[in-house]
Order: structure tokens, then sequence, then C-alpha cells
């Protein structure tokens, strides 16, 4: 390690803080003629505020919710500021993450939101949904060595999960084929979108012709706030599937807090999962006191450290070769 990163490492976070805003004032003109990749995609938890913002239900908390919508452009705004690149991007990055889900879910939806926009969050998905798009500015040169000179898709998609061909009876082999898909929608993915074309006649004539495409994702990953018993089965059925109809590809879960048993995941299809705040959920009876809420943030951030390891977890499927069968007579072993 280099004295300037061994001086890095040592920032405290006010002074990391204070450096990451220099940076952003500093690269307003570089970001403006070269913007980051992740600029182009989908704003997901953007959408779920203005979503939100349209819900009658949350017409109190219409002022909360435009506070939120400028606090999200202040922390997209810093993240796509950053000049930094691998371990340091990836702490500076956690950093603003821990910045404004703490303002967001404590101190505005925990301290001034309606009851409605208390109870609701989840189903709003304006808690997990940070994280959703948060993830895909992981998937960045900067961060990530060795990515595809083509645009991977990121982020949450409707992923394939498997194909079966259904004809309704002998005479039907002769018309357009019956084709049963089963997808699922995913919270993080990293794939591509494949486009399809079967028929059962040689020159595909239309009428006997069925096409079409889908996201097949190669790396997926749940993204849970509290994470119990039954949402791990749930994983555990997804990540079967998942490799039923891609066997090369990886399935992660990443929670913030853990309301069961850690599971030993060799068991199931999982690949692993990533503790972000390293921390148990609240007892039931301190859930709703903002008290506890607010010191439960503090004590327990999402960690740069468990990010980094799923990062690796990425960078290392990225490295590998997934199948090569001259690679067996080397190894001596067909895995």
């Amino acid at each position: 390690m280099t004295e300037e990163e061994n001086e890095e490492e040592s920032l405290s976070e006010d002074e990391l803080l204070e450096k990451l805003s220099q940076d952003e004032t500093e690269t307003q003109a570089a970001i403006t003629d070269e913007p980051h990749l992740e600029r182009l995609l989908s704003a997901i938890h953007k959408e779920k505020i203005i979503a939100a913002l349209g819900n009658p239900k949350a017409n109190a908390d219409i002022e909360l919710l435009n506070e939120a919508l400028s606090a999200y452009e202040y922390w997209i705004k810093s993240l796509n500021s950053l000049r930094s690149t691998g371990e340091e991007r990836i702490r500076e990055m956690t950093l603003l993450l821990n910045q404004y889900k703490d303002y967001l879910e404590v101190d505005l939806i925990a301290a001034k939101g309606s009851p409605f926009l208390k109870r609701q969050k989840g189903q709003l998905k304006l808690d997990n949904s940070v994280m959703e798009e948060f993830l895909i500015h992981l998937v960045h040169p900067s961060i990530i060595d060795n990515l595809p000179n083509f645009d991977l898709e990121t982020g949450p998609q409707t992923a394939f999960m498997s194909l079966a061909f259904r004809p309704s009876n002998i005479s039907n082999l002769n018309n357009k084929p019956e084709i049963i898909f089963k997808v699922k929608d995913q919270d993080f993915t990293i794939g591509k979108t494949i486009h399809y074309k079967f028929s059962s006649d040689s020159n595909f004539e239309r009428s006997k012709t069925v096409g079409g495409k889908f996201h097949l994702a190669v790396l997926a990953a749940e993204c849970k706030v509290n994470y119990d018993k039954t949402m791990f089965q749930e994983c555990a059925g997804t990540a079967s599937r998942l490799k039923h109809g891609c066997p090369i590809a990886k399935y992660f879960a990443l929670i913030e807090y853990l309301d069961m048993q850690p599971e030993d995941v060799r068991l199931t299809d999982i690949d692993n999962v990533f503790l972000l705040r390293k921390a148990k959920r609240l007892p039931f009876e301190k859930r709703s006191v903002l008290s506890e809420v607010k010191e439960q943030h503090k004590n327990f951030p999402i960690q740069a450290e468990v990010i980094s390891k799923f990062v690796n977890e990425i960078q290392n499927f990225i490295d590998a070769s997934w199948y090569d069968p001259e690679e067996a007579i080397k190894r001596g072993s067909f895995l």
C-alpha cells in the first residue's frame, strides 16, 4: 500500500466528507463533458418517490416526499462527482449511501412521515429501491475490471427462469410452437437481452413462427431491508429456478437487518447472503420508536467492507471462464 493510500485509509468520516465535497466542486466541468455511464441508467429509486407523490393516500406526505426527491438528486450528483477508483471509491460511495438512507429513512420517514407512509414504505419500495439503484453504480469500470465492450444490462429485471414447449395435440406440432416461459422479477441483475425465434417451418413462415425476447440474468441479487426465514426459503427457491435455466448463474441476497438465525447456504443454491449492516432487526416493540431507529442506523451503518465482498464476487465471476471443454483436459476434471 502506498503512503497516499495509507493516508486515505486514516481519514475520519468528517475529513472524507470534506474531501468528497471538494472533489464534487472540482469535477463539475469534467462531468458535463464526460458523463459516467450510470447517468444513462434508469433512476429506479427516483421513480418510486415520484410514484408515491402521485399516490392520493400519501397526500399528507407531499412536502416530505419533495424533500426526499431533492435529497435523492444531491445523492446522485455526489455519486457522479466521484473521481476515485477501487476500494476508495467503494468507501466513498458507501458513505454517501449511508448519509442518504439516514436522511430518508430516519430524518424524513421515521420522524415526519404519516402513519400511511411509515406503514407502507416497504410496499411503496421507498427503502429497498435505494440499494437497487446503488448496486447499478458498482458495475462501473472504476470498480470492476474487464467489463465487456458491450452494454451490460444491470439493475432490476424480469429474468428468465425456464422454457418449455407445450403442444396441445399431435396436429399442433406443425403449427406455431406453443412456448411456456417462466420469469421472475429480480432486484438486481447483470445480464443481457436474448432474442429468440422458433418455427415449425424451415422458412420461418409467419403463421408458424413465434418470436420474442427475454432477459438472461447471469448474476442476480435480492435486496431486503429485513430478512426472515420465509424470505430465505423464497430466495433458495428462486436461486434453484434461476440456475435451472442458466446453470452458470450466481445468486446472492443483500440484506440490512437479519430477522432469523444464519443458515448454511451450501445446503441451497444461494451463493451467499451479505449482511450489509452486520446487525439484527430491532425487536417489535422498538421498531416504531424514533430514538431506537436513529440509534440503530448510527451504530450499524452499511459497511463498505461488506459491499467490497459483493464486488469481489462480481469481479471473480467476470474474470472466470464459465465453460471451456478444453480446460477440462488440463484440470483433469469436468469442473
